[in-house]
């Protein structure tokens, strides 16, 4: 994983190379190992590495072939490297290096845009071609490597992370109401291409962009996701086996693409549990695994170690607790909030950062156990939503159990300046009406894979872990496990509470005590259940000077709010009162500052 940025300028100057250097230079956490970058007149790459395969400096980037004419940043792992390049070789192409970088150099030479179609990876990446003068960006299928733009009439910009777009200079810090109204009504998931500013854009999963000197842009899907079952369709039991097969693939290919040790963030759940268990299968002994807890409350308790430890004992790991204090989660929240690329509400980015910032003093690299809820259909509101009758419209039956607000509530909060209609239900409506998808539930879980996990799970991952130079992978949104999950019925999906062909696969691999228990989440109980020193940060940012003068917030909404910290949760247990002093904190972090 690394960080990249670039400058495309339509305007016939060369490209802001000052302002390249602070994009690299907001980025430099991303990849510690090296920093570079290229320069053609035009365009300018820069380019921050964290060496995960080929460590030498063949591997370095920005990468420039002066014989096919291109360059090349790449942000990312390409799985699938090995085999690409063993075909690429064979069409005469010759490498210098032994990377996954060259070979994505290589692809886009042989075989133009349709390359994407053969990676099988997470990627964000931008080529340039010296002779066509044309620039090629691209996201992979499920939004897992991260790419911001911003573009006015002289310059297109983009880079890894929004901060290192503004940190670049001359970018308008308007706030966007349709980013504001999404962020607060999708649990801090802004889709793409919103982001909460105006002026700065994503370029969305499974899509590339073609740019050229005068400022002409295309961009289309390279992609799409169906939901839909095969006819006929296989045995229940063929299909689980499949599944199995598919999930033992993905983890070879992810664990294996790798010049230096992976380890896996161990929560004591089936998901990242079993991913040791298969690590084990395939041969893998001593694996670094890592877990994290934090003091309990009243209401819930802080950590899972009781579960993480039966893997760990199970399977002879390298096995490290980390129980952070609540003091320590206090005194590294701002830096928790100025990690994160966007605003996200999720108490678990904190519980992430904290756990990436132990991990890193072990290993450069693991494995962890997202998006196998929105894939395998474990999140609790699921049945909720299947359970409401066929007869209501499609959107009802998701935002009564998913919203964290409705319309109505969401223009009590917001400020009169910043009103606006009601897009996440238009988004949502036009999402889930999408053709390819059998079922009401078929809808939800694409929705979900799709569209709502890039902007909260995949990106808390991402932001988090890159925040230490930390690369994590996440082998249940492998292409080819996902593709066949989407083909099983949605009720075999839900038995057993939900992920029952984890559950399936994990039999007789796990002890019956951690497939058998109820689910559970990342907890960071301190910052749902808010009290003393974190009631105390969340009165001092909303009731900041710049808070109120901002105007973001109706005040007499958040005195509600304020009055009762205990007492607003959203439908999927989020906090309220921890969403708007988040963003808040956020906006005072990035957006104030010059």
């Amino acid at each position: 994983m690394c960080g990249i940025c670039g400058e495309l300028r339509f305007d016939n100057l060369a490209a802001d190379l000052t302002a390249l250097g602070r994009m690299m230079d907001a980025m430099q956490q991303r990849g510690p190992d090296h920093g570079g970058s290229f320069s053609d007149g035009p365009l300018a790459f820069g380019h921050r590495r964290l060496a995960i395969i080929d460590l030498s400096e063949s591997s370095d980037q920005p990468m420039h072939d002066a014989e096919l004419k291109l360059a090349l940043v790449f942000n990312g792992t390409l799985y699938n490297y090995r085999e690409l390049r063993q075909e690429l070789i064979g069409l005469g192409y010759r490498f210098f290096s032994d990377g996954d970088t060259e070979v994505i150099l290589k692809a886009y030479h042989a075989w133009g845009e349709s390359c994407l179609e053969r990676l099988n990876g997470m990627f964000a990446f931008a080529i340039w071609d010296l002779h066509q003068r044309r620039l090629f960006l691209a996201r992979d299928r499920f939004g897992i490597k991260p790419l911001y733009l911003t573009r006015n009439g002289r310059r297109l910009r983009f880079a890894s992370s929004l901060p290192a777009l503004l940190a670049s200079g001359g970018v308008d810090r308007e706030l966007d109401p349709v980013g504001l109204q999404f962020q607060f009504s999708l649990h801090g998931s802004v889709p793409a291409p919103h982001t909460v500013l105006k002026e700065v854009r994503k370029l969305p999963p499974a899509t590339c962009l073609t740019l050229d000197l005068r400022g002409n842009a295309r961009e289309r899907p390279y992609w799409h996701l169906e939901a839909r079952r095969p006819n006929p369709a296989p045995g229940e039991t063929e299909q689980l086996d499949g599944i199995r097969q598919k999930l033992l693939a993905a983890v070879a290919r992810q664990h294996l693409a790798a010049d230096v040790p992976v380890g896996v963030l161990l929560s004591g759940g089936v998901d990242s549990s079993l991913l040791v268990a298969l690590l084990a299968e395939l041969g893998q002994r001593d694996i670094p695994t890592f877990s994290v807890g934090f003091q309990e409350q009243p209401e819930e308790k802080g950590d899972e170690f009781l579960y993480s430890d039966l893997v760990a004992r199970r399977f002879g790991t390298r096995h490290h607790r980390h129980l952070i204090p609540d003091s320590e989660v206090l005194e590294n929240l701002p830096g928790a909030i100025a990690a994160m690329a966007e605003p996200m509400f999720s108490q678990d980015n904190v519980a992430f950062y904290l756990l990436a910032r132990e991990v890193k003093k072990e290993v450069k690299a693991v494995l962890s156990g997202q998006g196998a809820d929105e894939v395998f259909g474990g999140y609790f509101w699921y049945p909720l939503m299947h359970a409401e009758p066929e007869s209501q419209p499609p959107l009802e039956r998701f935002a009564r159990h998913y919203l964290d607000r409705r319309h109505p509530e969401y223009l009590e909060m917001i400020g009169p300046a910043y009103a606006t209609a009601d897009h996440a239900s238009a988004l949502l409506t036009g999402r889930l009406s999408e053709p390819g998808a059998d079922t009401f539930l078929d809808q939800v879980l694409r929705l979900d894979v799709t569209t709502l996990i890039v902007d909260d799970p995949v990106k808390r991952v991402d932001n988090m872990t890159m925040a230490w130079g930390l690369e994590a992978r996440v082998p249940f949104l492998d292409q080819d496990l996902v593709q066949a999950a989407m083909a099983l019925a949605p009720e075999l999906r839900l038995r057993e509470d939900g992920k029952y062909p984890l559950k399936y696969i994990a039999r007789g691999l796990l002890p019956d005590e951690i497939i058998d228990r109820p689910k559970g989440y990342f907890p960071t109980p301190a910052l749902k259940y808010l009290r003393g020193g974190f009631l105390e940060f969340i009165h001092a940012t909303l009731n900041s000077r710049t808070c109120r003068e901002r105007g973001l917030y109706q005040r007499a909404y958040v005195e509600r709010l304020l009055a009762e910290p205990l007492g607003h949760f959203t439908p999927i247990h989020g906090n309220k009162l921890w969403h708007l002093a988040v963003l808040e904190a956020w906006l005072q972090q990035h957006v104030d500052r010059p």
